[in-house]
């Protein structure tokens, strides 16, 4: 008599359970991952002002990378709604550290900027946050980093598909924003309202 146990596996199954459990350590990583940096952005937050939510230290470092943008363009950058988007540049201005002015390109429109003080306030903060890094990541090799950053790029085109938009490389250190745009070839906020594909998974 067969025994049933000894019987043949088909074909992929092993497979597609070493995937399963690798994908499981990745949702894992991820998941601690976020967590720890959730924690720091709120440090940071309080280091900007002691009552900015960390969506608002999110929106700081998109509008300090890209320069002048308009809300619309600000939202659909981070994938937030413009509604959460409006309350957290309310905020912003009244404490003086974004200003509009009229969209060159459209009078009806206005555009959202860095004032002289926030700009200091983002400089100051994501210098610490450089330092962090360094201090976490700097006894790796070279070339781990250079793999981490060309896998944490892989990671984040994919969800490109889903609608986010493209991220730019990081500017280089003592550039303004824009400035690498005109050098070089051409090429962390969320709330509850989160653009639907990043609902689909916590």
């Amino acid at each position: 008599m067969s025994n049933p146990l000894a019987a043949p596996t088909p074909h992929g199954r092993d497979d597609d359970a070493v995937v399963d459990a690798a994908l499981q350590n990745v949702e894992h990583q991820i998941s601690l991952f976020w967590r720890r940096a959730r924690s720091i952005s709120n440090q940071l937050s309080r280091q900007v002002h002691p009552d900015m939510e960390p969506a608002a230290y999110g929106l700081l470092t998109v509008i300090r990378r890209e320069g002048p943008i308009r809300l619309t363009d600000l939202a659909m950058n981070i994938g937030v709604g413009k509604p959460s988007v409006s309350r957290q540049i309310a905020f912003l201005e009244s404490i003086g550290l974004v200003s509009k002015e009229a969209d060159p390109l459209d009078g009806r429109a206005q555009a959202i900027r860095l004032t002289p003080k926030g700009e200091e306030k983002m400089h100051q903060v994501q210098d610490a946050r450089r330092q962090v890094f360094r201090e976490r990541l700097g006894e790796w090799p070279v070339e781990d980093l250079q793999e981490l950053a060309r896998f944490m790029a892989k990671l984040n085109a994919t969800y490109e598909r889903d609608g986010f938009p493209h991220d730019g490389p990081a500017a280089p250190d003592g550039q303004q924003p824009g400035d690498q745009e005109k050098d070089a070839p051409e090429p962390a906020a969320q709330e509850k309202d989160q653009a639907p594909a990043a609902k689909a998974r916590s």
